[in-house]
Order: C-alpha cells, then structure tokens, then sequence
C-alpha cells in the first residue's frame, strides 16, 4: 500500500486557482511577501526549503511552492516543460501578490528551478522586488548558453525510451530506493551528514502515484534550457547567488558572465548544495544583508 504523503511544511496548503492541473502553495506567517521554489529532481518538493521556510515565518509572509509533478501538486501524466514550471511560479507569484496589495515578491529558488524564477521574472518584472538563487543551474564552464529562445536540452530519443513499455517506471524506482535516495542527498550535501528529515520525506514522496511523471521529463533534458545566458542577462533587479563549496554542485566558472553586473551579488558558503540546511545563521546573514541593501 502507498502511504499517503503529509504535508511538508507547517501552513496552511491553498491550491492555486485557473491553474491547467493543481499546483499547490504552503503559507504562513505576517508581514512582506517571501516566495521559496524547490529545486527539480526526482524526489523534489517544499520539503527541500523547510529550514527557510520555519525561519522567516517569525517575520514574514512565507510561501512555499510545489511545482507542477511534485509534492501535493498534480503528478499526472502531462507534458513537463520550462513553460510549464515557469507559468506555476508566475501564478504563484500573482496570487501571492493579491494577497499583498500588490507588493512585489522577494523569490528564491534552488538549482534548476533558479532558471524557471529568472525567465518568470523577465517575463513579468513587476511581480518581483529581488531574486535569491541558490546554487542555480547554467554556470559551468565551457557552456554558452544563447541558442533561440525557448531552446532545451531535450533528446527526443532519450524521451521515447523512458516512456516505453515499463522502463521509465522501473528506472525511476531504482533512482528512489531509500539508499540511493540517500546517496544522492550525501553527494547534493558532500558528506555523509543530511538531513534525515528531508530523506524520510522524499522516500514517501517516491512512492506516491504517477510519481516518475516529472522526474522523468527532467532527464530528457526537456526542462534545461540553452539560452538561459540570455535570460539571466537581462535581469534587472537585484540578484544574490549563493553557492557552497562541496559535492556535485560546485562548477560556477560561467558566474562571470554576470557577477560583474551591478545587479548581482555572489555569496559562497562553505556547505554543500543547500546551505541553510547546514549553517542557516549565516546564509540568513547574507539573505538579510542583501535584502536590507535593496532601495526604498
């Protein structure tokens, strides 16, 4: 039997309304507008922000966002695109900025979905005050990545593969036994020492129906953008990059296409992949400095 997955985060769940399938949003706390988006990966979900989330709850308004395929969001069978992801974090942004008058939002995402935060933000500058990406996608070395827009690293050969007869189902177990799982959390950390919460969480996440839908969508390359360099260069608000300095999320060579910009800062922690999970005093530090530098 699969068991039912619970919540992630303490708040209140809303579902998003005049959204193609459901796309849910956890919420709490009072005060200015803060979105959080999970990475992409094959167990992702709001669970991935938690420590963030618990922290500015005390004094914020914190949202947190399960994209479209993951956590209490629709898992169903449907095309996962960049327009897909980028679409459910411009109507979570609209609703939350409903919410609030019209104020716009402070963001941050997690690797991949660091891409789909920038191009919701080109797209729709007025929803946005700052952007917070941490450990995003798009900056290894010896990438330039400006081809046409809309352009991906999709392999439409890969992509019939995993959807044939059984074989995306059962490699998407393998990926999600509960060592592996943990494996993968040791080489996001670079260590041995994860977070077990997070780990009890995406085992049941792994389990739930239709659960490989989005997950296998991502390793077609569907959802990795090759004009991101694009994107990300025309960006006008303030942008923070925070990145550590262990496990497999470390290459950040292409950052000097845009850390001289006057808009972006780069903040490196001495962590692996998610650095509020191991010293959230002093990625709040930074978070706070950054934000509090922002005009008006």
């Amino acid at each position: 039997m699969t068991p039912n997955l619970p919540a992630a985060l303490d708040g209140a769940v809303h579902t998003l309304p005049h959204t193609p399938s459901k796309v849910v949003l956890y919420a709490a706390g009072s005060g200015a507008p803060l979105l959080l988006i999970h990475s992409i990966n094959a167990v992702a979900s709001a669970a991935e922000v938690r420590p963030l989330f618990e922290h500015y709850r005390g004094s914020r308004s914190v949202y947190a966002l399960d994209l479209p395929g993951y956590g209490l969001s629709d898992r169903k069978d449907q095309a996962y695109t960049v327009r897909v992801m980028t679409d459910a974090i411009v109507a979570a942004a609209q609703w939350v900025q409903a919410r609030h008058g019209g104020v716009a939002l402070d963001a941050v995402a997690v690797s991949l979905s660091s891409e789909f935060l920038a191009r919701a933000a080109v797209e729709h500058p007025s929803l946005f005050r700052s952007l917070t990406l941490v450990s995003p996608t798009g900056f290894r070395g010896g990438e330039e990545l400006r081809e046409s827009p809309g352009q991906t690293r999709y392999k439409p050969g890969l992509d019939k593969f995993l959807r044939g007869p059984g074989w995306g189902g059962f490699l998407f177990k393998q990926l999600t036994r509960p060592a592996v799982i943990r494996y993968f959390l040791e080489r996001t950390w670079g260590a041995k020492q994860i977070d077990e919460t997070l780990w009890a969480y995406n085992c049941i996440s792994a389990r739930q129906p239709k659960a490989e839908c989005a997950p296998l969508a991502f390793l077609s390359g569907i959802l990795f953008s090759t004009d991101i360099h694009s994107v990300y260069g025309q960006l006008t608000l303030p942008v923070l990059v925070v990145h550590g300095t262990r496990g497999d999320f470390t290459n950040y060579k292409n950052l000097n296409i845009v850390s001289s910009q006057p808009n972006w800062q780069v903040q490196v922690l001495q962590t692996g992949a998610m650095p509020y999970f191991e010293l959230l005093r002093a990625y709040v530090a930074a978070q706070d400095a950054f934000w509090q530098a922002i005009p008006g």
